[in-house]
């Protein structure tokens, strides 16, 4: 688990103490309770260049994922597998906050996680991306783009690359005997997908949790924690942000609601690959 620092504009106590309130009775502002999330959309092969794309929304929030594959050297201390690359930027459209430029400390956080998430359980097979032991491999680049920033970036940016990596289909690369790489784009190869991978963020707000926080309540809240999970139901992620404590009971407390809800989130995208 790492934390990471919460900056968040400054917001009138007023509105912390509305929603804390609403809170305790059960409810929030969008009449939600504190276990639900907003309504998800996932739509698959947006991108018409890229070889996988999905959109997410999860309530106003949109995030948009493409995956592009190519031919690459492999990593020196793992000559035997593809290489997977992960980035993400958060787009000056999507939120006042975002500045153009460079991936501050909040993209290259949420590209961190999504790649610990994806890369920690095996959900790409990366051996069967080898095409030449220690010279040519298949490099995956996923990069993640936040369209509309409503909260909850990282279970839609999570939802969005896992959806785009089941969309895609690549060229088959074919080694001919010289070493050279052919590529064949009349065949078509999904990605070797062996696991998949979910997260669920709570909203920390003194002793409360709330699913899918939207901006409004990250604002107020004490911090936030993301749980990935794999489709086994294993934590094969964790990552707090803010000044929240969780101590012992805090923490199983967040572990059990979180787990509750990742099946839901499964759901929803084995439903968008079923209607792709």
């Amino acid at each position: 688990m790492s934390i990471t620092p919460f900056n968040v504009p400054i917001v009138p106590k007023l509105k912390r103490d509305t929603i804390l309130s609403l809170a305790k009775r059960g409810t929030r502002i969008d009449k939600r309770r504190l276990d639900q999330y907003r309504p998800i959309k996932i739509t698959l092969g947006v991108g018409g260049k890229a070889h996988g794309s999905a959109l997410v929304e999860i309530g106003n929030t949109k995030v948009l994922a493409g995956v592009k594959v190519e031919v690459g050297k492999p990593f020196k201390d793992v000559p035997d597998a593809g290489v997977l690359n992960v980035n993400a930027e958060l787009l000056p459209l999507a939120s006042s906050e975002f500045e153009p430029g460079p991936p501050d400390e909040n993209a290259i956080e949420l590209a961190r996680v999504i790649d610990r998430a994806l890369r920690e359980p095996g959900v790409i097979d990366l051996k069967e991306l080898v095409l030449i032991p220690g010279e040519k491999v298949l490099v995956v680049w996923l990069d993640v783009y936040v369209l509309d920033h409503d909260g909850n970036l990282f279970d839609a940016s999570m939802l969005a690359s896992m959806a785009a990596l089941l969309d895609t289909r690549y060229p088959e690369y074919v080694v001919r005997e010289d070493g050279s790489v052919e590529v064949d784009e009349a065949n078509k190869r999904p990605l070797p997908i062996a696991n998949k991978v979910v997260s669920v963020t709570l909203n920390v707000l003194e002793n409360l949790f709330m699913v899918d926080p939207t901006l409004e309540e990250e604002v107020v809240a004490d911090g936030k924690i993301v749980f990935a999970f794999d489709e086994r139901g294993r934590l094969v992620g964790l990552q707090k942000s803010g000044p929240a404590w969780l101590d012992l009971d805090k923490s199983t407390t967040a572990f059990n609601l979180a787990y509750s809800k990742y099946k839901e989130l499964l759901e929803v995208l084995e439903k968008s690959l079923a209607e792709r």
